[in-house]
């Protein structure tokens, strides 16, 4: 039997191989060797002594499960799961409750706090496994079910707004380039940490998602204008800015309907802001600065960039050096200086590979 594991070397042996991981919280350290001994013969292991040490081991090494005690000094069961519940990454773990406190009250406490199912001490190691098993296979498929209409939402809103690039002389491809494009810049900016205020790992799954619905107010602009191979007239540039604040509205509906799908409040505000200029001088509402969201300065450099380096019915595409010194131009004054600084630091990832 392995010895109780006491720093982050001893960890990592502890989680290596296969199979559904288990962490096992609790103060006292005989119980902590108890429950293992009666699961390690299914599933990896890991223990804990506090409910910080959990949190902290849970986030280097997501479980499948979690086992928490609830009488615990300075910070008891309850409160340990509170702090689960605030983790975007860790808020959908199962968590089974183990303790010797039978009273009803406590039972109920337990479950209210987002627990998925309570078991005394001492438990039977058979009724054990067989709760922690069907929790783990539950949640698997409820993921798998969530995935499953996720992917089939996403692809509908990728080929509906493709159809919708389509009338400018696009193929399509530019709503899943510049989806692509939001996805990389974002993971960068994260892994940076930079904006912790405003991206995180939620965050940045909605603004992805929401990405492909950028330019869906051009359904609402005419086909002179968008198929005009010429310079816009003044009164032509008016239309066409209207497809802002044209998909905002659209999106707005969207998301009355749908008040569930989170990423249509990115949508929303990527629709209306994504020609904001980091200066003031863009529109539809001359916002600068900070005041854009930042999903819709992200959305700007992956959406002028890849117009930048394709063929429109304007002109032929430019080599990713000229757009690139572009985008360096438009620092500060186009775009955010900070997002500029890291797509260019890193451009290589975003060149096409033809």
């Amino acid at each position: 039997m392995p010895g109780p594991i006491s720093n982050a070397s001893q960890l990592d042996a502890e989680l290596n191989g296969g199979g559904p991981l288990i962490l096992v919280v609790d103060d006292n350290l005989a119980n902590l060797k108890f429950v293992r001994a009666q699961l390690a013969d299914s599933y990896r292991v890991a223990l804990a002594k506090s409910g910080p040490q959990a949190l902290s081991m849970a986030a280097k090494n997501i479980p499948d499960l979690i086992l928490l005690d609830i009488d615990m000094p300075e910070m008891d069961g309850f409160e340990t799961m509170e702090l689960f519940q605030k983790h975007d990454l860790l808020n959908r773990i199962p968590v089974i409750y183990l303790t010797a406190n039978r009273d009803v009250a406590t039972e109920i406490r337990a479950l209210q706090s987002g627990a998925k199912d309570f078991v005394t001490k001492p438990f039977e190691k058979d009724i054990l496994q067989h709760r922690i098993s069907l929790h783990i296979r539950f949640n698997q498929y409820q993921r798998h079910l969530e995935n499953t209409v996720k992917e089939l939402e996403d692809s509908m809103v990728t080929s509906f707004s493709g159809l919708i690039e389509c009338r400018d002389g696009n193929t399509g491809g530019h709503v899943i380039r510049t989806r692509d494009y939001v996805a990389l810049l974002g993971r960068l900016l994260l892994e940076k940490g930079l904006f912790p205020d405003d991206l995180n790992q939620r965050e940045l799954d909605l603004m992805t998602r929401a990405a492909p619905l950028h330019d869906i107010g051009k359904i609402g602009v005419s086909d002179s204008i968008l198929l005009k191979a010429g310079k816009l007239t003044d009164s032509e540039y008016e239309e066409m800015k209207k497809h802002t604040t044209i998909g905002a509205k659209i999106i707005a509906k969207m998301y009355q309907r749908a008040p569930t799908q989170h990423y249509l409040s990115y949508a929303k505000k990527i629709a209306e802001s994504h020609h904001e200029r980091y200066d003031g001088k863009g529109y539809p509402n001359g916002l600068a600065g900070e005041d854009i969201p930042l999903c819709s300065r992200v959305m700007a450099i992956a959406d002028v960039y890849d117009a930048l380096v394709e063929d429109r019915i304007y002109r032929p595409a430019l080599p990713h050096s000229e757009a690139l010194s572009i985008m360096r131009e438009g620092r500060g004054t186009s775009f955010d200086p900070v997002v500029t600084d890291v797509f260019v630091a890193n451009d290589g990832l975003f060149k096409r590979r033809l």
